[in-house]
């Protein structure tokens, strides 16, 4: 069903806001509809009722009525009035289990699509606009999207039996109503595609503004907040970022309401003079006093649904259809081959090495190379070290080895054969990697380092993980042990250092069965004694497997097998620490200057 719901190359239309509901909720969107239908036909069954209940009780108190022929329009009244109240309790639970069920299948889906996404995707800001406003609250855009069209649909029924009604007694005043309210709708949907344009343009800043509050109201920050005292220069540029989104939103929705509301104003008159005109038939006694009184309520009902109701709906019918625009580019974004598919478990991954052949590779929309002709061997069960200065391609490397850019020239061979003949779910069980900028998840300290092996559920190997990388003593101290929620979101949660963090995400490589392990800068915010220290343990606890240590402090370094250094997009220099220092070159340099952290 994730596919139906999510198709690339679909075109998006207003039908799908009512098929989308219909696919994962059909019983409940079936009772939406109905009831919709018959609200729609309420206020003209109250007419016709309150028109025959004062006509037979006016007839009752002249005598030429009995008191019995007053029930049937009371009992009426009644029905309609107790649907009124009713409805409206048995609809919030329909809603509410219609959200539910959306939220489970429909936002699936999108998460799924998100999910499979090409990276280049991620690293392109307007792209990462479109996903972020098609994929921020997907099932209320669906729903309110669906209770705009039902809503469009009631009233227009409302407003068709309505006018019958009215233009059985006075034929004009049904055509001038909807003349007047006409122009309306157009300024409606004109409103409404211009405040989601404005809406995109208010949500780049909104995006600005927000990430400042997180660091004006984070426990991330809160150190720096009280040593630098910045906290009134970026609350200055949070107010700027603020002001300039609300001043977007203020001017269209200024704009919209000055346009609706005074043409309502011409709406009002007319209705004023058509209950007036209405004074002449009720005085010759050619409309009753009950029909007057539901002619008048018709009439009023007619104005306010007419000249704001509605054209409230279509201003955000407008609004939906262009969600429904960005819906369809979201959903025509290619996606990785393959990319939500999970390693075989009954299959071992099993790693022979790998060759880099004259790989060449440059970031989409970009035209510097970050690899020139790159050739490089790793062979199985060394320890492997990539150094070099910032922007030399180390990062690279990982990104093109687990499959995130296979745009590159020349060749990857693993086993012998190239790279991008591989499923997603082969190479995810040849690689773990812990990166720079590693998830700290808000769960147990078990579910964390769980979360590296999604298809096995061992808690002894999970301990193991845990103790191999030097988490034993913080176990020992946590109030529940494993068990214990990490991070405050959750209610007795500890939190953990920056260190401790960092330990737990390596253990949740260490806990994953792949068969190359990726050190990807994880330990980049620890002094250099302590992150050599992590490496070493790192090292001992993958004996016989495949790692690669990515880095460019050279303590660290020291620990592999066989360093490679990266500078222009090749490896200039490659062998032991030793044969490195010895050599003079870029290697022995770098080390040198680093000397000093080390002693």
């Amino acid at each position: 069903m994730k596919r139906e719901l999510i198709e690339s190359g679909r075109t998006y239309g207003f039908g799908d806001f009512v098929r989308i509901p219909l696919m994962v909720c059909p019983l409940h969107t079936i009772v939406k509809i109905a009831n919709r239908i018959l609200a729609a036909f309420m206020p003209s069954l109250q007419v016709l009722a309150t028109a025959s209940f004062v006509d037979t009780a006016l007839e009752i108190f002249a005598g030429r009525a009995v008191r019995g022929e007053i029930y049937p329009p009371l009992l009426w009244l009644i029905l309609i009035v107790a649907y009124n109240n009713l409805s409206g309790t048995l609809m919030n639970f329909v809603n509410l289990k219609s959200e539910m069920r959306l939220t489970l299948k429909y936002r699936s889906a999108m998460a799924h699509k998100r999910a499979a996404l090409e990276y280049r995707y991620i690293e392109d800001n307007a792209t990462w606009e479109l996903i972020r406003r098609t994929c921020e609250d997907p099932v209320g855009k669906i729903s309110g999207g669906f209770d705009n069209i039902m809503g469009a649909a009631e009233i227009l029924l409302r407003v068709g039996s309505l006018l019958a009604i009215l233009m059985a007694q006075v034929w004009w005043a049904g055509l001038a109503i909807v003349a007047i309210s006409a122009p309306l709708f157009v300024l409606a949907l004109k409103s409404g595609k211009e405040i989601y344009e404005e809406n995109k343009e208010a949500m780049r800043f909104t995006r600005r503004a927000d990430y400042l509050r997180s660091v004006l109201q984070g426990r991330e920050s809160v150190e720096e907040r009280t040593l630098f005292g910045y906290s009134d220069a970026v609350g200055q540029e949070w107010n700027e970022k603020y002001e300039a989104a609300r001043r977007i939103n203020l001017k269209v929705n200024a704009k919209y309401f000055i346009r609706i509301k005074g043409s309502s104003l011409i709406t009002v008159a007319i209705s004023l003079l058509i209950v007036c005109v209405l004074l002449f038939p009720l005085r010759s006694g050619a409309v009753s006093v009950g029909m007057f009184m539901g002619l008048v309520t018709a009439t009023l009902s007619l104005i306010q649904m007419m000249s704001w109701n509605l054209s409230d709906i279509m201003k955000n019918i407008a609004v939906n259809l262009e969600y429904l625009k960005d819906l369809t580019r979201f959903c025509a974004l290619s996606e990785t081959r393959d990319a939500l598919t999970p390693p075989d478990p009954r299959k071992e991954a099993v790693f022979e090495g790998l060759e880099f052949r004259h790989v060449s590779f440059k970031y989409p929309g970009t035209e510097q190379e970050i690899l020139k002709d790159f050739n490089l061997k790793i062979e199985k069960g060394r320890h492997y070290a990539f150094v070099g200065v910032n922007g030399a391609g180390k990062t690279t490397v990982t990104r093109l080895l687990t499959g995130l850019y296979d745009n590159y020239a020349g060749e990857i061979l693993i086993n012998g054969r190239e790279l991008r003949s591989f499923s997603q779910g082969e190479i995810k069980a040849l690689f773990s990697v812990v990166c720079q900028d590693f998830a700290r998840y808000q769960i147990s300290l078990e579910e964390n380092i769980a979360l590296g092996n999604v298809l096995e559920r061992d808690e002894e190997k999970i301990l193991q993980a845990a103790e191999q990388i030097g988490l034993g003593e913080v176990i020992e101290k946590l109030p529940q042990g494993m068990k214990t929620p990490l991070g405050k979101v959750r209610e007795k949660g500890v939190d953990l250092s920056g260190g401790q963090w960092q330990r737990v995400a390596i253990a949740r490589a260490l806990y994953n069965p792949a068969a190359v392990r990726i050190l990807d800068e994880p330990t980049a915010a620890l002094d250099p004694v302590a992150e050599s220290n992590i490496y070493e343990m790192f090292g001992e606890v993958s004996a016989g497997k495949t790692t690669i240590f990515i880095t460019h402090r050279l303590g660290a370094a020291r620990l592999a097998d066989e360093i490679i250094v990266l500078d222009g997009g090749v490896a200039a220099e490659q062998g032991s620490h030793q044969e490195l220092i010895s050599r003079g070159g870029i290697y022995a340099r770098m080390f040198e200057a680093q000397r000093s952290w080390y002693q």
